[in-house]
């Protein structure tokens, strides 16, 4: 059982930033695929970004690249999202899920998820 905890959303204008943070308690995300999903209202859950617990390596949406950053600290038990030049668009719940897989860009493959952070951008 993996206990994921997100943080860091709000409310921001077009064109503003936030972070969002992901902690595991208790474990690492060493052995883990980390990924940030979201979900707006009316539509399906869907991939945004994803970071390898092993070699930190990163893939973004189409629909991000450029904009969000993800990273992981040293110590490997937090994950960020760093979100700039938000749209409107990008308003939705997001999530932190974790998987021991690779079909990274399916949410149906992530094993445990948090309770997920609202960001609401406005224009």
């Amino acid at each position: 059982q993996v206990q994921l905890v997100e943080s860091g959303g709000g409310l921001v204008q077009a064109g503003g930033s936030l972070r969002l943070s992901c902690g595991a308690s208790g474990r690492t995300f060493s052995s883990y695929v980390v990924g940030w999903l979201r979900q707006a209202p009316g539509k399906e859950r869907e991939f945004v970004a994803v970071i390898s617990g092993g070699d930190g390596g990163a893939i973004y949406a189409n629909s991000v690249e450029g904009r969000f950053s993800i990273s992981m600290n040293n110590a490997k038990t937090t994950v960020y999202l760093q979100m700039n030049s938000l749209k409107p668009e990008d308003t939705a719940v997001y999530y932190c899920a974790v998987q021991t897989g690779g079909a990274w860009s399916d949410p149906r493959r992530y094993n445990y998820w948090g309770q997920g952070t609202q960001v609401t951008v406005s224009s």
